[in-house]
């Protein structure tokens, strides 16, 4: 079986939506093998789940004034930061077999593949339980706060935040792995109010690549890491693609929507939030 892979790239937050949401609705449209997209975030910015108020959830001045985008996404779930990271993008028709119409069983399969992928740089991680105790409500706005279930805990520390959006014909996760981690400047952008203690508990809460390795390793490596995860634990190949002219233009369309943080007031379609 073999899948496609959209190598490792850095792009703004607005193409990088646009994108897969592009990759999205083509497959979706033609029933074509999964895709597998891993990339980065270039400037920084800041990224909201598609329910999310953005006043109560992100210090948008803030944002602004460090040059950080902000963005609506078009999956559920909180706030990230994304900064050091390697984001993947998964999506699947409802043709592909290896996932079932069920979001948590989804998550819990794609979860085991990360966990092969960090396993194979050295880190140990299990799945979160089902269903986590609730985190403070100040921290609830930002994605790493707290593990949802089926999310990847390094030592009780989430490594790893994923968001889901599902239809009748298919489905799109993806997700950050953080390479390394400022709760200072994190809280400053997505958590209005906060205090030292909150800082505390956030920094507490997340585990990195650069610490757990207690070493720096490149994009590139965890890229590496995380093809061999899904290729190992699904008995898949990838083969290495680019985007189909029909993506490319679609998601060039899609740019300006992604600019204007209230377009969701026009969307209907399913959106589900583990993470």
């Amino acid at each position: 079986m073999t899948w496609r892979l959209l190598s490792y790239r850095q792009n703004s937050a607005f193409e990088n939506m646009a994108i897969d949401e592009a990759v999205f609705e083509e497959t979706v449209r033609t029933g074509k093998s999964p895709t597998l997209r891993l990339y980065g975030w270039r400037p920084a910015a800041v990224s909201i789940g598609y329910f999310q108020d953005v006043a109560a959830g992100i210090n948008l001045d803030r944002c602004r004034a460090e040059g950080v985008d902000v963005i609506r996404r078009p999956t559920g779930g909180k706030a990230v930061f994304h900064s050091a990271e390697v984001t993947y993008s998964l999506v699947a028709s409802r043709h592909e077999r290896l996932f079932p119409d069920d979001i948590q069983e989804t998550y819990r399969i794609i979860s085991l593949c990360l966990v092969r992928a960090l396993s194979s740089l050295g880190i140990e991680a299990v799945l979160s339980p089902p269903s986590p105790s609730a985190g403070r409500r100040l921290l609830d706005a930002c994605c790493f706060s707290a593990p949802s279930g089926n999310e990847l805990l390094v030592k009780g520390r989430k490594i790893c935040g994923s968001a889901q959006m599902r239809t009748r014909g298919g489905f799109l996760q993806h997700g950050s792995i953080l390479m390394s981690f400022d709760p200072d400047q994190t809280a400053d952008l997505i958590l209005p109010g906060h205090s030292a203690g909150d800082i505390e508990t956030l920094a507490g809460s997340v585990a990195v690549i650069h610490e757990e390795l207690g070493r720096p390793v490149t994009e590139e490596t965890v890229c590496e890491a995380l093809e061999r995860g899904f290729t190992e634990e699904l008995n898949i190949r990838f083969s290495p693609e680019d985007l189909t002219a029909t993506e490319a233009v679609l998601s060039a369309k899609l740019i300006s929507k992604y600019r204007d943080l209230s377009w969701r007031r026009t969307r209907t379609r399913a959106v589900t939030a583990p993470g």
